[in-house]
């Protein structure tokens, strides 16, 4: 059980823009109008209680997000798909492994390529939207860390939002490379971990209406690129995209949205510290590998 306050986070997002502006990206000005919010947040009523909130595991997660995951909004899927097509695209037609497949969306892309795929997922939630989704793709209740799936057989492995709730890569990665053929080309993509630092993580409501959060995990970038080598991957491709940036003539919100099951609403009430504080911090981790051998 977590304590969440939502004075931390805005004052949390006070001193990374502060941070900055210590180091020299801001002036005194700046400096000074931080400051002065700072205070104005300590007196603001809104900002004076907490919750107390429940981190629950990916199949008690995505169990409870499962009917509306698909729902216009999440911005995470604007950044996988294009890594997606373009290595769906260039690849040879053979067996693609959709490994987290959770709804199918991955799954729908590298069918639309012509590849025979096979989704894998811990949820059966999840698993049941993604059979009515693609009737014709063979999904397999399974852990990542334990795939389903025979040695040698497949010639993609697609893992995405997934790989941040797991404590260590090491196995996820050896069992990628169990299923995939010499020369198998993998995709991950996860969010970024300076945003799970900055606890971007997936929110639910429990049953009973009480907020809760998927247990994450965060791995450094030079985690996955350790993982993968160790496991005989070559990587080909990396990016680190961007979020939009917050408009320049944003003006702050008299009240958060319900921030204890979106959070991240609590930023409308300090537009400007959290346009500084996230600026070119990026939103995703996107990787492409080649399974080439040890």
């Amino acid at each position: 059980m977590a304590y969440e306050h939502p004075l931390a986070y805005v004052l949390g997002v006070e001193g990374a823009a502060l941070l900055r502006a210590f180091a020299g990206e801001y002036d005194r000005a700046f400096t000074e109008a931080r400051i002065e919010e700072v205070r104005r947040l300590l007196d603001d009523p809104v900002l004076a209680a907490g919750v107390s909130v429940e981190h629950v595991d990916s199949v008690a997660g995505y169990g409870v997000w499962s009917q509306r995951y698909d729902d216009p909004g999440n911005p995470a899927f604007e950044y996988d798909a294009g890594i997606v097509r373009a290595v769906a695209a260039s690849a040879a037609r053979g067996i693609a492994l959709d490994a987290a497949c959770g709804t199918g969306r991955v799954a729908a892309v590298l069918a639309e390529h012509g590849h025979r795929v096979i989704g894998v997922d811990s949820s059966p939630d999840m698993l049941a939207v993604a059979r009515k989704r693609l009737a014709e793709t063979e999904f397999r209740l399974g852990e990542v860390t334990g795939l389903p799936v025979e040695t040698d057989t497949v010639d993609i492995v697609t893992c995405s939002l997934a790989l941040t709730h797991l404590p260590e890569l090491g196995t996820v990665f050896g069992e990628f490379a169990r299923v995939l053929r010499p020369g198998g080309q993998l995709v991950i993509a996860d969010v970024h971990p300076e945003l799970v630092a900055r606890a971007y993580i997936p929110t639910v409501r429990l049953p009973d209406g009480a907020p809760a959060r998927v247990r994450s995990y965060r791995h450094r970038t030079g985690d996955y690129l350790r993982a993968a080598l160790a496991a005989g991957f070559t990587a080909r491709r990396c990016e680190e995209p961007r979020p939009p940036r917050v408009a320049a003539d944003a003006t702050p919100t008299a009240e958060p949205g319900p921030w204890d099951a979106w959070p991240w609403s609590l930023t409308g009430l300090v537009p400007e510290a959290a346009r500084a504080a996230d600026t070119d911090v990026p939103a995703m981790l996107l990787w492409h590998f080649e399974l080439t051998g040890p």
